[in-house]
């Protein structure tokens, strides 16, 4: 197994080593890597900034004068993977004072080496052009050991033979005689000019006056001018407030009006309110109690069409039932009937005319029942007639019409059929 470590943004861990020999290495700046036990190694370097003050004693310039040169340099261990890389193949298990040492080294190598080509004014007198050039030298060698030059600037630069205050000296001395030429210069010009000043000065107090006997009298014109302006005004004024008051008079007596206006609306709201609870209260008092009798009356009439309702539907449907029983009755009575009447036509059909003539004859009676009762109230019968086989003879003349009557009446010929019958009778005696 093995660890999971950590390390913060100001270090960079290497993790070296793995399974079967591989050469592989991690490198994590701020993060985390994970590391076998026994068979990897881990190692830290820094990444904070580092401090170097190169120094370079007595070393001859251009021209051979010795100087000493102090410079403050900023450097740091460079993140980018490649970079960081070659860093650590190089650094890798040394301490910063000894990392210090190999870049500060370098420094002051280059610093030396651009020395000996700048005069002593040059290095003295441009600075940051000096700074710049030593940084763009050492920057590429820095860079090939993965360190980056952040910052480099010349602190100090003096001599042991005062050459740099003599410099000064003589420049001290340039600058002084420059200032007296200067101001020898300076008070020539200003005598021609001091003349040349009061003749302006002649002239322009000549204008001056001029101009002011000028303005005098412009002015005296517009005093007057004033004064007629500051009278109209002054009466404008006076009209502007009398209009302003009677306007301020008119705003009073619309606002009193409105005040009125408002009470008068408070006091209809107030009525409107007393008006409502007026309402409100014959509402409570009396039209409530109203509604809830005559919904209760409603109920009461409701129940009562109900009962009438179920009691009517009740009663239709006891009809419908006995409708339906007597339909039912009424139906197997016909069916009676009918099988009762096609016994009677197969039987009809199967004697033929004898049963036809049974069935007048069985009717015959009847007929003779339903004919004669009205006779059967009549106590007496008077026949007026003179001769006494008058009566016989209507008797007769009555049973000779019967056989036409039946006939009419049923569609059976009593005769022919009397007359089969009996022939029928006298073939079976002869046989």
């Amino acid at each position: 197994m093995g660890n999971c470590l950590t390390v913060g943004p100001n270090e960079a861990l290497v993790v070296s080593g793995g399974c079967c020999g591989s050469d592989t290495k991690t490198y994590a700046v701020g993060g985390w890597a994970w590391a076998w036990w026994l068979i990897s190694d881990t190692q830290r370097i820094t990444l904070e900034i580092m401090t170097l003050q190169p120094r370079c004693e007595d070393v001859e310039t251009a021209e051979g004068v010795a100087i000493t040169v102090t410079g403050v340099a900023q450097v740091k261990v460079m993140t980018e993977q490649d970079l960081l890389a070659v860093a650590c193949e190089q650094f890798l298990g040394k301490s910063v004072m000894e990392i210090k040492a190999v870049v500060l080294q370098t420094l002051e190598g280059h610093l030396r080496s651009i020395l000996g080509t700048l005069t002593v004014e040059q290095i003295y007198q441009d600075r940051d052009q000096f700074a710049k050039l030593v940084r763009e030298v050492a920057a590429p060698d820095v860079g090939r050991m993965g360190i980056e030059i952040l910052s480099f600037t010349i602190k100090d630069v003096y001599d042991k033979l005062d050459y740099l205050s003599s410099l000064g000296k003589t420049q001290t001395a340039a600058v002084q005689r420059d200032a007296d030429i200067g101001v020898a210069e300076a008070e020539r010009d200003a005598g021609i000019r001091e003349a040349e000043c009061r003749k302006e000065m002649m002239d322009v107090k000549f204008q001056a006056d001029t101009k002011m006997a000028d303005s005098k009298r412009e002015l005296e014109l517009q005093k007057a001018s004033f004064n007629q302006e500051v009278n109209t005004k002054k009466a404008e004024a006076q009209l502007a407030y009398e209009l302003q008051a009677a306007k301020e008079q008119q705003k009073i007596r619309l606002e009193e009006i409105e005040i009125q206006v408002v009470q008068r609306k408070k006091e209809i709201t107030i009525e409107e309110k007393e008006i409502d609870r007026t309402d409100k209260e014959l509402i409570a008092t009396v039209k409530r109690p109203a509604e809830a009798e005559a919904y209760k009356m409603q109920q009461l009439a409701e129940g009562h069409k109900m009962k009438k309702v179920l009691i009517a539907q009740a009663e239709a449907e006891k009809i419908r039932k006995i409708g339906e029983a007597e339909a039912l009755s009424i139906e197997a009575v016909g069916k009676a009937e009918a099988e009762k009447m096609r016994l009677k036509a197969e039987a009809y059909q199967q004697y033929g005319e004898a049963a036809k003539t049974a069935l007048v004859l069985e009717a015959l009676p009847k007929i003779a029942s339903k004919v004669a009762a009205p006779l059967a109230k009549t106590n007496e019968i008077v026949i007026l007639s003179g001769e006494g086989s008058r009566v016989t003879g209507e008797v007769t003349r009555l049973l000779a019409e019967l056989p036409v009557s039946v006939n009419a009446l049923t569609g059976v010929d009593l005769s022919k059929t009397t007359n089969r019958t009996w022939k029928e009778k006298s073939s079976v005696g002869v046989a």
